[in-house]
């Protein structure tokens, strides 16, 4: 069935790169991809960056991407905030990204969203407590994404996931999630593709976001066991990928490229 899909999904940090490297084979991998006559997207959950610059950086690594490839969790909550009519925004993330919410009003006060990404090391006490206070006053709570942890060159940190969690349990609010798992982030990329879930298939290394998220909306899925594989989180975790690859290196040969 692998061999029968129309649309390929990457994801890009742990399976394409980890911070400024590049997995072995995975600038050939990309090549050998556009060889075939499928779709690519590449789907990251990042947030610490502007869409910009992390087009910037899938070039100078050596991907050749188009503008229109990628697809970021903030463009989705642009969209989200449209269509809900929230104007006036608290964004919670970095100076850099918030380049791209140039369409809504930043507010530290009497906003209508409460928008979180990553702030790193700057997540603090009063950045936390206005926010829950800003949900408090009834505006939504919406997260770019809920990684529980991503792969840094030091190893294995904390993500967005655990501060919006955090805020979930303090205000009793269930955030709107625009990022992987959600299956709206999957669905709103295989629309405008024109293809089907089953047509489709998700390359990740997060058991969770990328391969459960994917099954959930329908596609079929690979898991690489690079970036944040760990084994033993994905035994426990009881999802199930069609496939497993030492790393996106092996992937074209597993869609039969």
């Amino acid at each position: 069935m692998l061999d029968e899909v129309r649309a390929v999904l990457v994801d890009l940090d742990g399976v394409l790169y980890v911070e400024e490297r590049p997995i072995a084979g995975a600038v050939q991998a990309v090549q050998r991809l556009r060889e075939r006559p499928v779709a690519l997207r590449f789907v990251t959950n990042t947030t610490a960056y502007s869409r910009g610059r992390t087009l910037d950086k899938l070039y100078r690594l050596g991907f050749s991407v188009a503008s229109d490839e990628l697809v970021t969790p903030a463009a989705l909550a642009v969209a989200h905030c449209r269509e809900c009519h929230h104007r006036h925004v608290a964004l919670i993330m970095n100076d850099e990204v918030k380049s791209d919410f140039a369409e809504l009003e930043e507010r530290g006060e009497d906003c209508e969203a409460v928008i979180v990404g990553d702030l790193g090391e700057a997540f603090a006490y009063d950045v936390l407590n206005h926010a829950f206070r800003q949900v408090m006053q009834g505006a939504e709570l919406i997260a770019l994404q809920k990684n529980r942890y991503w792969m840094r060159a030091d190893g294995l940190s904390l993500d967005v996931g655990p501060f919006v969690a955090a805020l979930e349990f303090a205000t009793g609010h269930e955030s709107y999630v625009v990022g992987k798992p959600a299956r709206g982030f999957f669905e709103q990329v295989l629309s405008g593709l024109g293809v089907s879930a089953a047509a489709a298939v998700m390359v990740g290394d997060d058991i969770e976001s990328d391969i459960g998220g994917a099954l959930n909306a329908g596609l079929e899925t690979i898991l690489v066991r690079t970036g944040k594989y760990v084994e033993d989180r994905v035994r426990d975790s009881g999802i199930q990928p069609a496939a497993v690859a030492d790393s996106i290196a092996d992937v074209p040969t597993l869609l039969g490229c």
